[in-house]
C-alpha cells in the first residue's frame, strides 16, 4: 500500500485504537477534537485520502462510518474481537520484577496487529519511547521464545521483565534501549534470561 504522512498514520493509529477500545469507530467530530482541528472537515479529508490509499472505507451518511479492512459493521467489528488479559507491567527501562496477576480483560480486533498476541502488558518507563512505546501504553505480546536481531521484544532477565530491541552478534546478546538515556543491558553467559514474546503493537488508553 502507499505510504502515510504522520499525520494520516496518527489518524488511523487512532481509528484502530477506538475501535480497540469502543468495538466502535470514531465519528470526525472526535478525530477533528483529538487531533485539534477546527473543523470536521479537515478529519474528513485526511480520512478520504486514508480511503484511497486502501487503509479504511467510509460510509457516507453515517457518523461513524469508518470501516477498516474485513469489517462492515460495528457489529462485526465486535464480533471479530478476541479477548486478552492483562499481565501485570514491563518495563521500559531497567527490567522490574512482573506483577503476574490479570489486572482485567480487553476486547481487541486482532487485525490491529502482527503477529497475533497472546495477552497485554502494561509499560512502565520511557527506554522504549523513540519506537513509539510510552510509559503507560499496553503492548501487545505474542507468546514465543524466538526472535530475530531488531525485533523488539519482551525479555525475561534474570526473573524479571523487560522490553527492549534485540541485539544478536556472533559472542553476546544485548537488548536495546530505544532512548538514549538508557545504556544497553547486556547478557553474561551463563545469565538467566529468556525471550517470552514478541512485540506486535500497542494500545494507547485515553
Amino acid at each position: 500500500m502507499p505510504d502515510l504522512t504522520d499525520r494520516q498514520q496518527a489518524i488511523l493509529d487512532f481509528v484502530r485504537e477506538r475501535i480497540a477500545a469502543d468495538g466502535l469507530p470514531p465519528t470526525w467530530a472526535e478525530i477533528a477534537r483529538e487531533f485539534g482541528f477546527r473543523q470536521t472537515r479537515a478529519a474528513q479529508k485526511h480520512l478520504q485520502a486514508l480511503a484511497a490509499k486502501g487503509y479504511l472505507t467510509l460510509l457516507p451518511g453515517k457518523a461513524r462510518g469508518i470501516r477498516l479492512p474485513g469489517s462492515s459493521s460495528g457489529q462485526s467489528v465486535r464480533a471479530a474481537q478476541i479477548e486478552l488479559p492483562i499481565l501485570g507491567r514491563v518495563a521500559a527501562g531497567a527490567p522490574i520484577g512482573a506483577d503476574v496477576g490479570i489486572e482485567r480483560h480487553l476486547l481487541i480486533d486482532p487485525a490491529m496487529f502482527s503477529p497475533k498476541p497472546d495477552y497485554l502488558l502494561r509499560v512502565q518507563g520511557d527506554s522504549m519511547r523513540d519506537d513509539g512505546i510510552l510509559d503507560g501504553d499496553l503492548v501487545a505480546v505474542h507468546r514465543t521464545t524466538q526472535a530475530r536481531d531488531g525485533q523488539v521484544v519482551v525479555a525475561r532477565v534474570d526473573g524479571e521483565v523487560t522490553i527492549k530491541r534485540l541485539q544478536l552478534q556472533r559472542d553476546r546478546i544485548r537488548l536495546l534501549a530505544r532512548n538514549p538515556d538508557y545504556a544497553p543491558i547486556e547478557i553474561c553467559r551463563g545469565q538467566d534470561f529468556a525471550i517470552e514474546g514478541l512485540y506486535c503493537g500497542l494500545i494507547r488508553e485515553a
